[in-house]
């Protein structure tokens, strides 16, 4: 019998909103400040997933130059009515503080791999909108309310609007709907239909520990909603360290065999209830009891292996992890920081067989940092580089980087100093705290590239170089990464760790450095 071995979608993906087409099963999951936006994953079988193209490719489609660390696209709902492909998305500008700035658009296509069409704006009401498509043909959008107010709960509801097609707007009065239940912090509505009932299906507790998954139900869409009597229907119990925790936000799907499930975002911390890889997708099975009320098999805390549909195995198509820079286009596991990929600051045909990247702005920009990187997707990892980069001057860097945030990083960087000529060193920014970890940085040749490496244990990183590629030697000792997470700050964030490749020119020259390849190699995903 096969199984759905959770996670199944390791590493940063979170708020997975899940969508059955025919055969075709579809995840969207959040990309906040990563470019390009939104990801989709493919499967027929629900245990094997393949990665799409993105849809929010072009500018004129998503511009994050300044949106804040953890802003960018949150909680993306993907749906499909007649044809046509729907994914509803928020770009949050602002979210510091008493006030959110969170703007919710659509988009369209015909086609899941697209091209997807320019976004229509909806509202910016509050963040996590759905669209649902009601038998008659209308649709309707729901978001979650935010109230900025002193004494308030910030968390007002969830919004009801109908949106139309033919307008391309929202019309008709707006209508809170459901003020959720003593967990709080009610978000991430999603409705579904069955025998008479609309089901609510919203996130509650937080996106923490606390996360869950709760419902309610109604004869009429616009309610009154009553609460399942034995909410939560998914939560994880912090007490069992070998269980998926932060277990909440989900979306439904059915089969073709009438069976059900739930895309839900869970966590694995590493240490001291640190989740280095970011919030992650799991799967539940579930089923309806005889009074109409949804259950997750085996009680309500999420399970590692779960049952799954009986149907073909599907053979999902993998990237080589290992990329030489060899084609013109970039895989697609690669992303960059806010910016699109123009060649004002990134080309793979310069120089054929070299990725090559013209140093900007710095590590703590929000706005033109010159980053390649890709998702920590596993807790053992060897990442590998050469670097072929000739600076001139201190304010010129370029390396191997594992990067949370503006705040967060450590970075094994080639610079130039002074005394020491063309050098080797790391940066680390723990808490937005710069430091840098060697006595004295080392030395290396001229006119030679070098070659980086780090591996990472759980929440331990080592660096390495050489100059050779054969002979390795030990740079510093073993780095703590495990403020590369969500849970190591004195703020709410939402992203995860990733590695990748850098550059940086302070002095406004735009010194390029070229990279030959970067080998990302999973030891294991335990």
């Amino acid at each position: 019998m096969p199984t759905i071995n959770n996670p199944v979608l390791p590493g940063y993906h979170p708020d997975p909103s899940i969508l059955r087409v025919g055969d075709d099963y579809y995840i969207a999951t959040s990309t906040f400040e990563w470019f390009p936006g939104v990801k989709l994953h493919h499967s027929r079988d629900l245990v094997n997933w393949e990665q799409l193209p993105y849809p929010l490719t072009r500018k004129s489609q998503l511009d994050m130059i300044g949106n804040v660390n953890s802003g960018g696209i949150w909680a993306p709902c993907l749906s499909y009515h007649n044809g046509t492909f729907y994914l509803i998305f928020t770009d949050v500008k602002s979210r510091m503080g008493a006030f959110k700035d969170t703007h919710n658009y659509l988009v369209t296509a015909e086609d899941i791999n697209g091209p997807w069409s320019d976004p229509i704006y909806l509202n910016s009401s509050g963040f996590d909108p759905s669209l649902f498509h009601e038998d008659d043909g209308t649709k309707w959008l729901v978001n979650m309310i935010w109230d900025h107010r002193k004494g308030t709960n910030s968390f007002a509801g969830i919004a009801l609007q109908q949106y139309s097609v033919e307008e391309k707007k929202l019309v008709g009065p707006i209508k809170n709907i459901f003020k959720g239940t003593e967990l709080g912090l009610t978000e991430a509505p999603h409705l579904y239909k069955r025998n008479g009932y609309y089901y609510l299906l919203t996130a509650e507790g937080g996106t923490w520990y606390t996360h869950a998954a709760t419902m309610a139900r109604s004869t009429s869409l616009f309610g009154p909603y009553e609460v399942d009597p034995t909410n939560p229907i998914l939560t994880s119990d912090k007490n069992d360290p070998n269980q998926l925790q932060k277990a909440g936000h989900g979306s439904l799907v059915e089969t073709q065999d009438g069976e059900w499930y739930m895309a839900h975002l869970c966590g694995r911390p590493t240490i001291d209830d640190k989740c280095t890889l970011g919030r992650e997708t799991a799967i539940q099975k579930c089923y309806w009891t005889e009074d109409g009320w949804l259950r997750v098999e085996g009680g309500n805390h999420p399970k590692t292996i779960v049952a799954a549909p009986n149907l073909p195995e599907f053979k999902a198509q993998k990237e080589d992890a290992r990329d030489d820079f060899d084609s013109d286009n970039l895989k697609l596991y690669w992303n960059s920081l806010r910016r699109t990929f123009t060649d004002d600051w990134i080309s793979l045909t310069e120089r054929p067989g070299f990725l090559r990247l013209r140093g900007q702005e710095s590590m703590q920009s929000i706005q033109r940092q010159s980053m390649l990187a890709r998702r920590l997707e596993a807790f053992h990892v060897d990442i590998e580089t050469a670097v072929d980069f000739e600076p001139v001057n201190f304010q010129q860097m370029a390396g191997v980087i594992a990067y949370y945030d503006t705040d967060d990083y450590v970075y094994l960087r080639v610079t130039y100093h002074e005394e020491l000529g063309k050098c080797l060193g790391i940066i680390e920014s723990k808490h937005g705290k710069y430091d840098e970890l060697l006595d004295s940085d080392i030395s290396i040749p001229d006119n030679e590239p070098v070659y980086l490496k780090a591996t990472i244990d759980h929440h331990l990183l080592q660096f390495y170089y050489s100059i050779d590629g054969k002979d390795w030697k030990i740079i510093a000792g073993k780095i703590d990464i495990g403020h590369l997470s969500d849970d190591d700050a004195d703020y709410i964030r939402f992203t995860g760790t990733f590695v990748g490749v850098c550059a940086q020119d302070l002095s406004g020259q735009c010194l390029h450095a070229d990279f030959d390849y970067f080998n990302y190699a999973e030891r294991d995903n335990n």
